[in-house]
């Protein structure tokens, strides 16, 4: 069968121009002549999954190109190795690619690990660079503080030419870890603490997932993240808040290396296959995205899956970009989310209702629906003979034809959802009820006319009679009763595992020092549940809504038609809402 819902989604991301304040800037400098093309990049470190919180710096960076014709590449900040996996690369490439978009060329930082070598050569010889000695203790101690400023370093005046010597020497591997780090010579005085001779190199003798063994150095990320985009050629440098206060190194270091004034720095990079036109970013920062009910600490998702919180990275409960795909969260609903929070400099937190609701819309076009029982009581009609069988046709889709009609086997015994019964029925119960009626979905009004109870005195079948006259097409049928239930054959309905998935944690705002003891016991529940058998036989990742029980979707590695396993992905209704008001 195929995908309606992979037919009718966008191939690729939307290209609806925005207007927040980056795009503006954006188009000022098109429209000013600054720029001839817009070059943007997503450069994220591969030392874990993607998360939720990534998702808004593609968009932007993608989005932004795409909007105006430019290019947008996928850069690996791969400096710091230890924490770095290929695994994780691989990763983020797939997410990428999953959330529509398509990058002009990937790169790491570990393409130009000889010429931040170089670079810094330069920064030495220019007098703007030192080899320090102190410990990383004594660094901190020196630095100053927010009121107070900081002191220089008793190695801070050594000369070029032993400068020179000593990092050579560091490169060669000569010295132990830690014992030795390259310094910017800016102002220990500054103000801004990270213009107070921030490091630049540090020793660190291990392998890198990219250069294996080939250095026993590695650059800072705030060195090499610049220095990467200037020879990039990217004119817009966009980060969140956070990297604000960093932006007064981001240019120092631009403008003291001046990449595009020494070509000898990179001559080689063309050569070896990596097209280089050095030229001058912009940064501009802007609010990071932050659900509620959420985390987006790296460290924080590696400590779930580490201590066994989780199952993995891939976790439906996860907000990593892999976890909410194996949900069944939709790319389209990810976008939408972006679209909708915007673009500001204000950080905020977004209910993660308004995320669930962006999955609603989506997954209610294209969606096809399917009858699935997931706590089931047997109803039998005791009217219709043993063994009677018919075919229904009943729609794929109520708001859209194009998705047609499937068939649904109807028998004299079925399974309906348990809580579609009461014996003593809460105030505005319209479902079934003792000597009451239901309208039964696709058929017809069923009565309650006798119960069958087990030794504990459980209902385990409700026995009644279904009204012929109330048939589907039939005049009867327009009779009002109050409730719809659906229900599934049990003659031929298909036992599944359901993974009935809700939110990781059950505060809203749970990152605080006790941020475990806030993780959702109920985030997962595991049933069997009965499917129709047009159900069953999904696809991987096939998305389907289950009638009046939510949007869910076939495990994209567990599922098979011989055993299926569904996750949900969404409630049809905020149930959330209505717990914060109680």
């Amino acid at each position: 069968m195929s995908h309606p819902d992979a037919a009718l989604e966008p191939a690729t991301a939307d290209n609806q121009p925005g207007t927040d304040f980056i795009r503006q800037i954006v188009r000022d400098d098109l429209a000013h002549g600054k720029h001839a093309q817009i070059k943007t990049r997503f450069p994220p470190e591969p030392n874990g999954y993607l998360h939720i919180g990534h998702a808004k710096a593609i968009c932007l960076n993608f989005g932004i190109a795409g909007e105006v014709h430019g290019l947008c590449n996928l850069r690996l900040d791969d400096t710091n190795p230890g924490k770095e996996d290929p695994e994780f690369v691989q990763g983020i490439k797939d997410d990428v690619e999953w959330l529509g978009y398509h990058w002009n060329e990937l790169r790491h930082a570990s393409d130009y690990f000889e010429v931040f070598y170089r670079a810094a050569i330069k920064l030495i010889t220019d007098g703007k660079a030192y080899v320090d000695d102190l410990s990383a203790e004594e660094m901190r101690q020196y630095r100053g503080t927010l009121t107070e400023p900081g002191r220089p370093s008793p190695f801070r005046e050594r000369s070029v030419e032993e400068n020179l010597d000593l990092f050579q020497r560091m490169r060669a591997g000569e010295f132990a870890d830690g014992s030795k780090t390259l310094r910017a010579r800016i102002d220990m005085r500054s103000g801004n603490m990270n213009m107070r001779d921030p490091a630049i190199y540090r020793i660190r003798k291990i392998a890198h997932q990219n250069t294996g063994d080939a250095w026993p150095i590695y650059p800072m990320y705030d060195y090499a993240h610049c220095l990467s985009d200037a020879l990039e050629g990217i004119t817009h440098s966009l980060c969140t808040l956070e990297f604000e206060d960093h932006r007064p190194l981001y240019d120092w270091f631009v403008d003291a290396v001046d990449l595009v004034g020494h070509p000898a720095l990179w001559s080689d990079l063309p050569r070896a296959g990596l097209p280089t036109q050095p030229d001058k970013p912009r940064q501009i920062e802007f609010s990071r995205l932050n659900l509620s009910y959420s985390v987006t600490s790296k460290r924080k998702l590696a400590q779930l899956v580490a201590e066994g919180h989780v199952s993995g990275w891939d976790d439906p409960r996860m907000n990593t970009l892999r976890g909410l795909r194996r949900r069944g969260v939709t790319p389209a609903a990810i976008r939408s989310l972006i679209e909708r929070v915007g673009i500001s400099k204000q950080n905020s937190v977004i209910d993660y209702a308004i995320f669930e609701a962006c999955i609603r819309d989506d997954l209610d076009q294209v969606a096809p629906r399917r009858m699935a029982v997931l706590d089931p009581l047997k109803l039998v009609i005791d009217n219709l003979p043993d063994g009677h069988e018919e075919t229904l046709s009943l729609a794929n889709h109520p708001k859209d034809d194009r998705f047609g009609q499937r068939e649904v086997k109807f028998s004299r015994e079925l399974w309906i959802e348990r809580e579609d019964f009461a014996e003593v029925p809460p105030k505005g119960f319209k479902r079934l009820i003792p000597g009451g009626e239901v309208r039964l979905r696709g058929i017809g009004i069923f009565r309650c006319n006798d119960l069958t109870r087990d030794a504990a005195g459980q209902v385990t079948e409700i026995h009644g009679s279904l009204d012929p006259e109330s048939r589907a097409g039939m005049e009867g049928s327009n009779r009002k009763v109050k409730g719809t239930i659906h229900w599934v054959s049990a003659a031929h309905a298909a036992a599944a595992e359901v993974r009935v998935y809700d939110r990781l944690f059950n505060v809203p705002a749970p990152d605080d020092e006790d941020w475990l003891s806030h993780i959702n016991p109920q985030a997962l529940q595991i049933v069997q549940g009965w499917l129709e058998p047009a159900a069953a036989a999904a696809e991987p990742e096939q998305h389907y809504q289950f009638e009046r029980m939510g949007y869910f979707s076939a495990d994209r590695y567990d599922h098979s038609p011989s055993h299926p396993v569904f996750n949900r992905i969404v409630t049809l209704r905020d149930v959330w809402a209505r717990q914060e008001q109680a």
